[in-house]
């Protein structure tokens, strides 16, 4: 049964505040992101021939600064190869089973941003599990990666970031946004769901109310007071910080968002701001934008694929 579901999204879409709204259903729970796990072990070739976990990696995962968010004791989490060899799909999936059981819950999915572009990948893996992709306004999700402390991790490892962080932020949202919307789609709709963030912050028990449907389980009223006992009010904390509960607007790209970045960011991206279902306010964008904002995907595409990235269709 297990991993049950993986929330997937780009990066500042929500897809913590889906995470948490998952994880408050009582037959749910929701890991931490993962990929601290599984991109070391592919990174460094952990991986011997055979195809099994060496007991040296799960001792040095469990020095991991992100270790403590799964809960477990170091003594739990070594235990989980305590049989000797463990393949490496069997560890994950013990990793999965073990979270369910600390808290008691039977099914357990994963929200890890960064897996919206391996969703083929994960699915050959485990062919049963479900994808639930958020999506959002990539304008929105522009202002919160520039308002974002860990910007330059992300986004701004490309070199025209320097230049135009909006051309680039609005190529990166229709890279990864695209790619997990072509590959979802791919699967069928009994394995793969799209919610919009803006739909879920206006209407959150409709939208929950679907996912239920989508995900198998009876809706629970529980999924919009995730929040509660959690909030913190203190001003200087942001949205994700404080816990608060769902809260629409907290990001308005038509008053939040100078009208020269818009131009740019949709003559990058505007065709898939169409294919995603959000209309631009600059259907024809100067030439002078256009030819700007050419060069910066150009080179923006000359990054991608040196560093052996997927681009997706829509490119």
């Amino acid at each position: 049964m297990n991993p049950f579901v993986f929330l997937v999204g780009c990066a500042r879409s929500g897809t913590t505040l889906l995470q948490r709204i998952v994880d408050a259903h009582p037959q749910i729970a929701i890991t931490p992101e993962l990929h601290w796990i599984t991109d070391r072990i592919k990174r460094e070739g952990w991986l011997v021939p055979e195809g099994t976990v060496p007991a040296d990696l799960v001792a040095a995962l469990a020095k991991h600064k992100r270790f403590r968010q799964l809960g477990f004791t170091r003594q739990e989490f070594e235990a989980l190869r305590a049989g000797g060899s463990i393949s490496y799909l069997a560890f994950l999936n013990a990793i999965f089973d073990l979270y369910g059981r600390k808290k008691g819950k039977p099914l357990v999915g994963n929200k890890t941003p960064a897996y919206v572009q391996r969703v083929a990948s994960l699915h050959a893996l485990w062919p049963r599990a479900r994808f639930v992709h958020l999506i959002r306004d990539g304008r929105e999700v522009c202002l919160s990666v520039l308002a974002w402390n860990h910007a330059l991790r992300a986004v701004g490892r490309y070199p025209t970031w320097a230049e135009d962080p909006v051309a680039t932020t609005a190529l990166w949202w229709k890279r990864k946004a695209g790619l997990g919307l072509q590959r979802g789609q791919a699967l069928g709709p009994e394995l793969y769901y799209e919610i919009r963030y803006e739909n879920l912050v206006s209407r959150p028990a409709e939208e929950c109310a679907r996912l239920c449907a989508f995900l198998g389980v009876p809706y629970d009223e529980a999924m919009l007071r995730f929040h509660e006992g959690r909030a913190r009010a203190d001003p200087s904390l942001d949205a994700k910080q404080a816990w608060r509960p769902i809260t629409p607007g907290l990001r308005d790209w038509r008053s939040q968002m100078p009208s020269a970045d818009v131009e740019r960011f949709e003559a990058a991206a505007g065709d898939f701001l169409d294919q995603a279902g959000y209309p631009r306010a600059y259907p024809h964008p100067s030439p002078e934008v256009l030819r700007h904002v050419a060069r910066i995907r150009d080179l923006f595409t000359q990054e991608a694929r040196a560093r052996q990235q997927s681009l997706p269709d829509c490119w």
